[in-house]
């Protein structure tokens, strides 16, 4: 099923449509958008084509029918239960997350962050004049976990809201019940909300805990857009959990006027929380599988570039250290290698010496990635089941 993939090259693919700007030439494998080289789900495309011989295409509302959808996948997979009408639509967890931020802090205020994180976290803040708190993760026998330690010590009186990133982007953490129920409990200590992006969940190899499950202030932010690779579809929800909560969000919500999206996201939105439960299933196998071999290629004694296996996400967050370069000669040697990947240092200082990999690629595209890294283990002098010949 993912042997192959469409060609993306005259797409108008960001990933592969940037790369002379971002990384100064377009010969090299893009592998830092966080969207997949996996062709969207058949059932999708299917339903798209259908809705493409009606004619017209005027203003719409998100149908009930496609936020139950999601309400429904939400309670078999996750056990999460959500009510209709505390559900609105929005073009992207981005855009969610800024309204979340508007909505319930104000300028001059605290919001927390625990980097390494998706750059967005804290440009978003920022963006909106409010200030960055990091609450960095630390690393307990070569895991990351939560610093409560640190965090008790950074909450003041100014602090809102705590941006939450579960699973993790980019450390491919699924974070235990019991840690976030400590988590939890400091945030109710302290009456701060919680926005919790958890566009990764479908993406979870373990068992993913909604937060709201736990902690009533919870703003969750979801969206099918990398599990079902429909990112392009600019479709996501926020929920949320209390009533005085949504009272004030709705209110700022309105104000902004995000309209109720497009005709066609609606119906993928709709059909992949209704039939992508196989689909979904092949495709967690497939990039369990792509782990698996980039594991056995790197995660070797000598091996300069090493990685923890993720516990969900299509992103592997690569300990480059070994390798001796610098934040932005780090970039380039990738770059020099054929590869275009995200600088560790973008997600935070925590970053410097660790690059972002995307693996979410059918088996053709995997296969260049493999003989690019087999090529700098060669010239590294570490890989012994190679020859250059061979590859």
């Amino acid at each position: 099923m993912f042997s192959t993939s469409a060609n993306r090259e005259n797409s108008n693919a960001e990933k592969y449509q940037a790369r002379l700007k971002k990384f100064g030439r377009e010969d090299i494998l893009p592998l830092w958008v966080a969207d997949m080289d996996i062709d969207t789900p058949s059932f999708v495309v299917d339903a798209l084509k259908k809705r493409l011989e009606h004619p017209i295409f005027g203003y719409e509302t998100m149908p009930d029918s496609a936020f139950e959808a999601q309400i429904a996948w939400m309670k078999r997979h996750h056990g999460l239960l959500v009510d209709r009408e505390n559900m609105f639509f929005s073009p992207s967890v981005l855009t969610s997350l800024n309204l979340a931020i508007q909505a319930f802090s104000k300028i001059g205020d605290e919001i927390i962050i625990q980097p390494p994180v998706y750059p967005a976290f804290a440009s978003s803040i920022l963006n909106n004049q409010r200030v960055v708190v990091e609450n960095s993760l630390k690393v307990e026998d070569g895991d990351y976990t939560f610093d409560l330690e640190d965090l008790k010590k950074k909450i003041t009186p100014k602090t809102k809201l705590l941006l939450l990133c579960s699973p993790h982007n980019p450390v491919g953490r699924v974070w235990k019940k019991e840690e976030l129920l400590e988590l939890s409990s400091i945030c109710l200590e302290h009456n701060i909300i919680v926005v919790a992006d958890e566009i990764h969940c479908d993406l979870a190899f373990k068992k993913h805990t909604p937060f709201a499950l736990l902690y009533q202030q919870t703003v969750t932010l979801l969206s099918p857009a990398k599990s079902f690779n429909l990112s392009g579809m600019a479709i996501s929800t926020i929920t949320l959990h209390d009533e005085e909560l949504k009272k004030r969000f709705e209110q700022h919500y309105k104000a902004v006027h995000l309209g109720e999206g497009n005709t066609l996201a609606h119906i993928a939105f709709e059909v992949a929380y209704s039939n992508g439960e196989v689909w979904l299933s092949a495709l967690k196998k497939h990039l369990q599988e792509n782990i698996d071999e980039l594991d056995k290629l790197l995660n070797t004694p000598n091996s300069p570039i090493r990685f923890r296996k993720p516990e969900a996400t299509f992103l592997l967050w690569l300990d480059c250290r070994g390798l001796n370069l610098e934040n932005e000669a780090l970039a380039d040697y990738f770059v020099e290698h054929g590869l275009g990947l995200n600088k560790g240092i973008d997600f935070g200082l925590e970053g410097k010496g660790f690059m972002r990999l995307n693996i979410g690629l059918s088996r053709n595209i995997f296969e260049q990635l493999l003989l690019k890294l087999k090529n700098i283990l060669i010239e590294k002098n570490q890989c012994t089941t190679f020859t250059r010949k061979e590859v």
